[in-house]
């Protein structure tokens, strides 16, 4: 089992974090901590730890402040940053102290189920140990490149999905499905199908709008990452 560290100072958001990474097979939660010296205290006290999951906003400290004092001493812990933090420079200060992944709050359930299952996927090729050719660390790099956005189910296209995508990106507000057949030259049947996949895996929000007949129409709005 990966052992898991959940670190966040929103302790609703830190058991929602925790229930979700225990939703995937191979990791377990360690632990939660909702200070920057709180997390510090379970990586001394905690027997194992295989990766955390760092918020940047933190009441006493950064997230990036509690990476850096870490490494100070000697953890080798593997760190993704879990956080509301989207300006470039916190980003930069992420990758260059070593964070393997960084998602951007809000996510959904599948957003953080991917990054897991690539981290859960680099641990099993580095755990093998060797050598590496040019082509196994391209691969072994791939893994911490892994899409936000969950595989399509079948009978879904890639580039229908984009269509949709894009139309709800560039609305100034929430569209109906007729609205956004007639943006991307979809049926309203098709247009309606994929509006439910993007809401079922957060990447849409649903809000209904109850016109002069009592009927709610379902409207929905892209999830800015």
């Amino acid at each position: 089992m990966i052992e898991v560290l959940v670190v966040d100072d929103d302790t609703r958001v830190a058991r929602v974090n925790a229930a979700y990474v225990g939703k995937v097979p191979g990791f377990h939660i360690a632990g939660e901590a909702h200070t920057a010296a709180e997390a510090l205290r379970l990586m001394e006290a905690l027997p194992r730890l295989d990766l955390v999951l760092m918020d940047h906003y933190l009441p006493d400290e950064t997230g990036l402040a509690v990476v850096q004092e870490m490494r100070r001493r000697g953890h080798q812990t593997d760190v993704i940053m879990v956080t509301a933090a989207r300006d470039i420079s916190t980003v930069q200060a992420a990758m260059r102290q070593g964070a393997l992944q960084y998602l951007v709050k809000p996510f959904a359930f599948a957003g953080l189920r991917t990054r897991l299952e690539a981290y859960a996927e680099l641990r099993r090729t580095l755990d093998g140990g060797g050598e590496a050719e040019q082509s196994e660390v391209d691969r072994i790099f791939g893994t911490l490149s892994a899409s936000s956005e969950p595989d399509l189910p079948k009978g879904h296209s890639p580039p229908t999905a984009d269509l949709v995508r894009h139309a709800l990106i560039g609305a100034r507000g929430p569209l109906s499905a007729q609205q956004v057949a007639e943006r991307t030259g979809l049926s309203r049947q098709t247009a309606q199908r994929y509006l439910k996949l993007l809401e079922r895996t957060g990447r849409a929000t649903l809000t209904l709008k109850y016109g002069e007949a009592g009927r709610p129409e379902h409207r929905y709005a892209w999830v800015s990452p």
